[in-house]
């Protein structure tokens, strides 16, 4: 399946680690110039400078969330490509499940077997819609049968073409 050829696992860690904090700095750098261009006093410039500062303190901070999040995310992906000896929708819900206990395990043990249930959801969800995409889209390149295509004897025989006289085509 092509669609779980990834790189190895070692680098694939890093890769997403990366990945998510990139998308958690750009993703919370928007939020945060928003969020601190509303809470600045009034006036452009100050606003501006409101939403700068916000972004400077928070996207960073957001950025490394994200990145904690993937990195777990990951690891675990991997080792259970490693213990399981195949990669599979199963292995990614396992590991939103996974991720979403470790990272509330701070809160006791109601936080973490929810947050577990809120990843595998959401990971189950993802997977779901994945799968949905990729058979509606591989619909257009199956084969089509001859005998599908309908038989071409009762189109009749072929007309001559013939040159419209009122065209400009000479």
């Amino acid at each position: 399946m092509e669609e779980y050829a990834n790189e190895p696992c070692p680098w694939r860690i890093v890769n997403d680690t990366g990945g998510a904090f990139t998308m958690g700095v750009i993703g919370g750098g928007l939020f945060q110039a928003i969020k601190g261009f509303r809470n600045a006093p009034s006036g452009i410039s100050r606003r501006f400078a409101g939403s700068m500062v916000a972004v400077k303190q928070r996207a960073p901070v957001v950025g490394g969330q994200f990145a904690v999040w993937g990195g777990l995310f990951s690891t675990i992906d991997c080792s259970l490509v490693y213990v399981r000896k195949k990669e599979d929708p199963w292995n990614s819900i396992i590991s939103g499940a996974a991720t979403g206990g470790i990272l509330a395990a701070r809160s006791g043990a109601g936080a973490m077997v929810g947050s577990a249930i809120i990843g595998g959801m959401l990971l189950a969800m993802i997977e779901g819609v994945g799968i949905l995409l990729t058979r509606f889209t591989s619909e257009q390149f199956k084969p089509i049968a001859p005998g599908e295509m309908g038989d071409p004897s009762v189109l009749g025989p072929p007309q001559p073409l013939t040159l419209n006289p009122e065209s400009n085509y000479q």
